[in-house]
């Protein structure tokens, strides 16, 4: 039994790319960061000396296809449904705020002029992944599902790890294979209950505007940063039955997303150092 299972989010085709398109190859590739990133959360800081923590990354990115971070404010790159999911996303955000008139695809113009060159490189690669999921048809979003659920059956490990969209992932695997038993899902930086893109279509679908912990869940913690762009809300007992503990932290004002800063943050390693003992 494998104690530690991550699973990735937005932004790391790359690693499939660089592999030579090798779903092992780019498990490999982000274990080895995600093991580097937790030991200096867990070790205050000393050097990594190959200590492994993380038996497996449940790699997925691949079935999404490659969505590049490159001219972030080019609108007409982005399909209709990537413009939907991106306006939803950006009207939520505290510095756009309300007061969208014309067509979809002026009002996305719109809100990527007003954006900060990080912020609108960073919806160049959550807006289209997450339609890509959520897309009708579902052959992405299965396929998701089974490589998330594959890697939990052959390991049975004690926790599964989700960061962004991957705690989307991670959810709906968990509901959909209720077989699969863990003692801790930790959801991090998780647009779960992100409304008019995330929340409403989840699977299954939330009931009186809630969800629900999934049933082979032991506890659930779900942490995010409060001022993370793609935790909208941050904390997810408004809208979830069944978290055990929320930790809202503060990252960093200008990297509060990366799964490097989620890693090594205390309130992570407080939780996981039962489960490494």
């Amino acid at each position: 039994m494998g104690a530690i299972v991550g699973v990735h989010g937005i932004g790391k085709y790359r690693y499939y790319r660089e592999a030579g398109n090798s779903v092992a190859g780019a498990q490999a590739a982000m274990r080895a960061k995600w093991d580097r990133y937790l030991h200096r959360g867990l070790s205050g800081g000393a050097p990594h000396a190959g200590e492994r923590y993380i038996t497996e990354i449940a790699y997925y990115a691949h079935l999404l296809g490659e969505h590049k971070d490159d001219e972030a404010r080019a609108v007409q790159r982005m399909d209709a449904g990537t413009q939907e999911v991106f306006v939803a996303w950006a009207v939520q955000l505290d510095a756009v705020g309300e007061g969208l008139t014309g067509a979809l695809h002026r009002a996305a113009g719109w809100l990527l002029e007003r954006m900060p060159e990080q912020t609108a490189r960073f919806a160049a690669l959550f807006a289209p992944e997450v339609a890509a999921y959520l897309a009708a048809g579902g052959e992405a979003r299965a396929g998701a599902r089974e490589a998330v659920a594959e890697v939990i059956r052959r390991h049975r490990p004690r926790v599964v790890v989700a960061h962004s969209l991957g705690s989307v992932v991670a959810y709906e695997t968990l509901w959909a294979h209720q077989d699969l038993e863990v003692e801790l899902l930790v959801t991090l930086g998780s647009p779960l209950g992100m409304r008019n893109v995330v929340f409403e279509r989840l699977l299954p679908a939330p009931v009186n505007g809630r969800g629900t912990r999934p049933p082979g869940v032991r506890r659930w913690v779900n942490i995010a940063d409060r001022h993370d762009v793609a935790a909208i809300p941050p904390a997810l007992r408004s809208c979830f039955t069944g978290i055990d503990h929320e930790c809202l932290v503060d990252l960093d004002w200008l990297d509060f997303h990366t799964v490097e800063k989620y890693l090594g943050c205390p309130a992570l390693g407080e939780q996981l150092r039962p489960y490494l003992a």
